[in-house]
Order: C-alpha cells, then sequence, then structure tokens
C-alpha cells in the first residue's frame, strides 16, 4: 500500500462515521470529525487523523465518555470553568471557546478553563476560533502524558504543555503561533515511528544523556525543553495555570493516554479571548497586522536563507494547497484505518482519484 491523498470531505464523513460507531451522538461526532479534518489541512498530521485509533480505543476501554454532560462549573463575568465529564477534549474545548468569545464581547478580555477534559488535538484550533469575531486567541493545555523532567532531572513530570495564539490580519494570512514547550512535540515522534523514520539530533536524550534518534526507543528517554531551562519554566507556569487552577491533572497525575486506555486522563486547558475593539478599532488593528508581516518580510537575511517567515504562514499555506488536492495520507496510516473500518462495520477511507 502506497501514500494516497484524500479530500477532506471524505476525511471527515469517514471520521464521523467510526466515532457515531462508537457511542458518540451525531452532532458530537460531527464537531470533533471538523476540528480533525481541519488538524490535518493544516499540516498538524500528528493530531488529526492520526489520532482516531487511539480515541477509539479509549471509547471502547471506557477511558473516554462518549454522551458526556458538559457545564459550567465556576462561572464570573469575564471567566469559567468548563467541566467536560470525560468526554472528548474536541468537544469540552469547542464549547469553552465559544463560552470564551460570548464573554469577550461583553468585557473585553475572557479566561475559560476546563477540567476532566481529555487530548483535543492541536492547540491552534483552538486560538484560531477568534479570528472571525475580530479577537485575539491564547490556548494552553496541559500534554497527555508526562515526556518531560524538571531541568536538570529524570522523573517525567512535565508535558509538551502547549501554547497557541492567534491574531488577526486584515489582507495578509494571520499570524498563528503554535508550539509545545518542548523542542517537538510527542506526537511529532510518534508519527516518525509509525513512518519508520529517524527523528533529529535535539529532540530527545535517553536517560545517560546521550541524544535518541530512534523514535520507537522514545519510552527509554525524555523530550528536551525549548531553551533548556527556560522551556522548563514555561511547562510548569503553563501546567499550573491550566491544571492545578482549574483542578485538573498535573505532574505525577497526569495519566499517560498513549498506554493507558481505561483511566479518566482529567486533562486541562485553558483558553483566552481579547475582543479587539476592547483596545481599539479592529480595522486599524488588523491592518497594522498586515504592516508587520511587510516588515518583517522586508528584512535582509543571513547567506543561505531564502525569505523570512511568519508563525502561521506554512499553516496557511498548507491548507490552501490540501484543500485544493488533497491531504496525504502514510501507507502505515491507512492500513490503521481501514482496519478501523472494517472493525467498525463502517466503509472504507476513500482515496481521492489520480
Amino acid at each position: 500500500m502506497a501514500e494516497a491523498l484524500v479530500t477532506a470531505k471524505n476525511l471527515e464523513q469517514f471520521i464521523f462515521r467510526v466515532l457515531a460507531a462508537n457511542g458518540l451522538p451525531e452532532v458530537d461526532a460531527r464537531t470533533v470529525a471538523n476540528l480533525m479534518t481541519a488538524a490535518d489541512l493544516i499540516g498538524q498530521d500528528g493530531h488529526g487523523v492520526f489520532r482516531l485509533a487511539q480515541y477509539v480505543k479509549r471509547l471502547k476501554a471506557g477511558g473516554i465518555n462518549p454522551t458526556p454532560d458538559l457545564v459550567l462549573a465556576q462561572e464570573f463575568p469575564a471567566s469559567a470553568v468548563v467541566d467536560g465529564d470525560n468526554g472528548m477534549g474536541h468537544l469540552v474545548m469547542d464549547n469553552a471557546a465559544n463560552v470564551a468569545i460570548d464573554k469577550a464581547r461583553q468585557t473585553g478580555v475572557s479566561w475559560v478553563g476546563s477540567r476532566n477534559s481529555n487530548h483535543a488535538g492541536p492547540a491552534s484550533l483552538y486560538a484560531m476560533k477568534a479570528l472571525a469575531e475580530d479577537m485575539i486567541g491564547l490556548y494552553v493545555a496541559v500534554g497527555s502524558a508526562n515526556h518531560m523532567p524538571p531541568w536538570g532531572g529524570t522523573d517525567m513530570l512535565l508535558s509538551t504543555n502547549p501554547i497557541a495564539v492567534a491574531i488577526p490580519a486584515a489582507e495578509r494570512p494571520p499570524i498563528v503561533l503554535d508550539m509545545a514547550t518542548t523542542v517537538a512535540a510527542y506526537g511529532k515522534v510518534k508519527t516518525a515511528a509509525q513512518r519508520g523514520e529517524m527523528i533529529p539530533e535535539g529532540w530527545m536524550i535517553d536517560r545517560n544523556g546521550k541524544p535518541l534518534l530512534d523514535p520507537k526507543r522514545s519510552s527509554e528517554g525524555f523530550l528536551l525543553p525549548i531553551g533548556g531551562p527556560k522551556g522548563y519554566g514555561l511547562s510548569l507556569v503553563f501546567g499550573i495555570l491550566a491544571g492545578v487552577l482549574n483542578g485538573a491533572a498535573f505532574g505525577r497525575d497526569v495519566v499517560d493516554f498513549n498506554t493507558d486506555s481505561e483511566s479518566r486522563t482529567n486533562t486541562g486547558q485553558f483558553i483566552l479571548m481579547l475582543n479587539i475593539g476592547a483596545f481599539m478599532d479592529p480595522v486599524e488593528f488588523k491592518s497594522s497586522i498586515d504592516g508587520v508581516w511587510d516588515e518583517m518580510k522586508s528584512s535582509a537575511c543571513l547567506p543561505g536563507v531564502s525569505e523570512i517567515r511568519l508563525p502561521g504562514e506554512r499553516l496557511h499555506a498548507t491548507r490552501v494547497e490540501r484543500s485544493s488536492n488533497g491531504i496525504p495520507l502514510p501507507a502505515a496510516l491507512l492500513e490503521v484505518l481501514d482496519g478501523l473500518a472494517e472493525e467498525n462495520a463502517v466503509p472504507k477511507l476513500e482515496r481521492a482519484a489520480g
């Protein structure tokens, strides 16, 4: 079996059918399928359909509640905490983002946290919900497994704890920063393992401090933080804000959802929305962001550098390209998805013609 292209429409329909077959109500299955497909469209291959088999395994084992009752456990005019009732993280964070947007319309700034959530895909999905509302979105999550020790230690007490910020522009693509507090997200390690590829030096080390290049041996080592102790500090603070502050898991309480399909993860996240209109005219602001783009792009380049790139530029280009030409899926993943189709008695994922 070779790599193949699939359309976003076919991919979303396939994910919907598999999730519905595993107990998600149709409206919820469509929401999650849409968000997972959006992850693949923007090139976040480690957080899209790649995760479907893992979600199904947890749904079947009781690790995720297919029919959660989402409630606001705490609420103030500009803040809230969503209790996700152990539902799919995509549902929890989609709900949290919508609550945050509604509040920011009234208060200018809002902060909505979550508890009893689950892995929700790439951070940028939720920060980017702000863009259509003339808002700036900021999202942080406690990762769904610990892959990093505190700086200088060997006990894995911290996760990748990602952050995403989405800033709208007028004519230019939005600025979208989406990054882990580790040099690489663990999803990239997993996709490299599935494809039979090595990972670059600097992503992971073993417990003797030596470079670890084989992603299939990732359990023998840990991810490295960005910027040494600075990345460790960011991961720690983000974990407190997204985990401890929400009554969600942090430190030794984080459940490794890669290896444990039955336990509740009690994942914590938060999303912050800034209503641009509370600070200045949104049209003027977005025009100014276009100016920022042009200014950054006009910088002289170092030898060997062809152009200056801004956060979100590749994401935008990937979405345009994949929306037109299809989403590439490697052979190993297609084999897994065909197995899911058979296991759940749904039609196989249709490949694009050509």
